[in-house]
């Protein structure tokens, strides 16, 4: 019987548990489980296997991985199948193709066997942090499952539920010497730790378990006698510590140090010129800062911080739009002119330059920044935005809305700017982060710069035909 089966395909930031997820299929189906790691494999011949006539000629990974667990029907874990290679050996992710077809994969001919083997019966399951580098032939064979980052409140449950109590076995602590309270392991996950999954938070716990470890170690140290057998004076014996030892915000900081992240959008966001986006990254959603400034020259626009072509054409039709539009929204330049670009430069800066950024959901960002900047007004300091724009003003959708929204509910932002075409997306978010947030959907740039603005901004909220066309109409 031929498994006609779908392959899966966990695409996720790192640290969400792609692979403890495919574990568990493996031990739900009672099946032997074997993990592949393709992380940098350039040769075919790991896929495939050497002809026999080779020096050192062994089979490849898929028939080697099989003659391990023994059975025809393990699950087999492809790990990392976006980081494949390609060199003069061949391309193992075009050899891939035949192992993940399950029209083909019945016949899989090994080079090092030389005749064709039955993989109908695996189940295939491949990881990956984004599907951008994986070749679209290879993508087709697979059913993409998004596997998003988790929320503060899933990092807690998780931190308290599995990570802890592993820490605690690994490191000889008894929960009757050690507690974290859920305040302390809050104060972890949001000052100490910034990412989609919970691995540096597990680095972080263990850190505290050692750091206890060797209190409890010195508290229960014996003391070495002298050759007379009396017990030598210690002038300064410290005194066992008493248990459970509580970790605080006190105690924290002086093992973990000083806290690595702080929530500094309300402080960013405290002249006209700069907005907050958001962005998406293999990692998981991020916040995004922009920043403009202008002064006295000849109307140029000058674009910083590693930016791709797809957003500087953002910022391009940011600039044609607000000039198209800048009598409507009382836009003027340094001298008071109706051209906000008229003797007058604009620098547009994007943060953390040493980050390549691409992409272009930062439309709305990059035309509330600019607008802040014309008018002299400020941007709310709790609203973040995503979204493409057009030269006619309307706002278009985009993708990884949900990790953008957690990144956004990280960082405390408390209204978040979306395409209204998008609204379908947020059926995905967890209860919790969806009555925390204010969101406020939107179809025109008309709409995104009324709620990014305390009281509104003025502009076409009363004409909503493009300038070029209201004369015909």
């Amino acid at each position: 019987m031929i498994l006609q089966g779908p392959i899966l395909c966990f695409v996720g930031p790192p640290g969400v548990g792609k692979t403890s997820v495919g574990r568990s299929i493996a031990r739900t189906l009672g099946r032997e489980f074997h993990r592949i790691a393709l992380g940098g494999i350039c040769d075919q011949s790991d896929i495939r296997g050497h002809r026999r006539t080779y020096v050192g000629s062994m089979p490849g990974r898929i028939v080697n991985g099989l003659k391990t667990v023994g059975v025809n029907n393990p699950v087999f874990l492809l790990d990392e199948v976006d980081k494949l290679g390609k060199s003069l050996q061949g391309d193992p992710a075009a050899a891939l193709l035949e192992v993940l077809d399950p029209e083909q994969n019945h016949s899989f001919t090994d080079h090092y066997l030389n005749v064709a083997f039955d993989l109908s019966q695996v189940l295939f399951i491949a990881t990956a942090n984004t599907t951008a580098t994986i070749p679209p032939a290879l993508l087709d064979r697979m059913e993409v499952l998004q596997v998003p980052g988790y929320t503060q409140e899933e990092k807690l449950e998780i931190a308290h539920r599995h990570l802890i109590p592993n820490q605690l076995e690994q490191h000889g602590l008894t929960p009757q010497q050690l507690h974290i309270p859920q305040d302390t392991t809050q104060d972890v996950i949001s000052r100490y730790t910034r990412e989609a999954g919970v691995r540096s938070l597990e680095r972080k716990i263990g850190a505290i378990c050692r750091a206890v470890a060797v209190k409890v170690a010195e508290g229960n140290r014996v003391p070495e006698t002298s050759s007379s057998g009396q017990e030598p004076q210690q002038e300064d014996k410290a005194a066992p510590p008493e248990m459970p030892i509580v970790i605080d915000h006190v105690a924290l900081k002086d093992i973990l140090g000083p806290p690595l992240f702080d929530m500094e959008v309300s402080e960013r966001l405290t002249l006209p010129g700069v907005a907050l986006g958001l962005a998406w990254t293999p990692l998981g959603g991020e916040i995004m800062f922009v920043e403009a400034s202008r002064m006295e020259g000849e109307g140029q626009l000058t674009l910083t911080g590693q930016l791709g072509d797809v957003m500087k054409e953002s910022a391009h039709l940011a600039i044609s739009w607000l000039r198209a539009n800048a009598k409507t929204y009382q836009l003027t330049n340094l001298v008071g002119g109706p051209d906000p670009m008229e003797g007058t430069d604009i620098h547009l800066h994007f943060p953390a330059g040493a980050v390549t950024k691409d992409g272009p959901s930062a439309g709305v960002t990059i035309v509330t920044c600019l607008a802040s900047l014309f008018s002299g007004r400020l941007v709310r300091s709790d609203v973040a935005m995503t979204g493409e724009i057009t030269l006619r003003g309307l706002v278009l959708p985009v993708g990884g809305i949900k990790d953008k929204v957690l990144a956004a509910h990280r960082a405390g932002v408390k209204r978040v700017i979306l395409p209204k075409r998008n609204e379908k997306d947020l059926e995905e978010l967890p209860a919790n982060v969806r009555a925390d947030l204010d969101f406020v959907m939107t179809g025109n740039l008309d709409e995104a710069l009324n709620a990014s603005f305390d009281g509104g901004f003025p502009g076409k909220s009363s004409v909503r035909s493009h300038p070029q066309l209201s004369s015909k109409l």
